[in-house]
């Protein structure tokens, strides 16, 4: 039962997460940035944020750096949001898998095209 109220709370924070991301200013971030998941700790205090940006390493970089610092004002628009006890403090993670997946799309397009010749 616990294990399934996480899992709510990491999908809530994953929502509210990507919305807030959307409206923070900084140019930093691009608007091709996707918050793919989150893991919330059971004492609700941290998370882990799992972030795939569309674009060179300087890009995610930089992303990431504008996230990092943009940390303190998510976390107390994630607590106004939600209303949750505990408002988790982020750590924000690159995660790839997205632009993995585009790549292994734009290869087996490659492979089709040559196929079809």
């Amino acid at each position: 039962m616990a294990q399934n109220r996480i899992e709510k709370i990491n999908e809530e924070v994953r929502r509210e997460l990507a919305a807030v991301i959307r409206e923070l200013k900084d140019a930093r971030i691009p608007l091709m940035t996707s918050v793919v998941a989150v893991h919330v700790t059971n004492d609700l205090r941290y998370a882990k944020a799992y972030i795939s940006v569309m674009g060179d390493e300087d890009t995610q970089n930089a992303a990431l750096a504008g996230l990092k610092s943009a940390a303190g004002f998510v976390r107390r628009e994630i607590g106004h949001r939600l209303g949750l006890r505990y408002t988790p403090e982020f750590q924000f993670q690159l995660d790839h898998s997205i632009e993995h997946g585009a790549h292994i799309n734009k290869v087996i397009s490659e492979i089709s095209k040559k196929e079809e010749k």
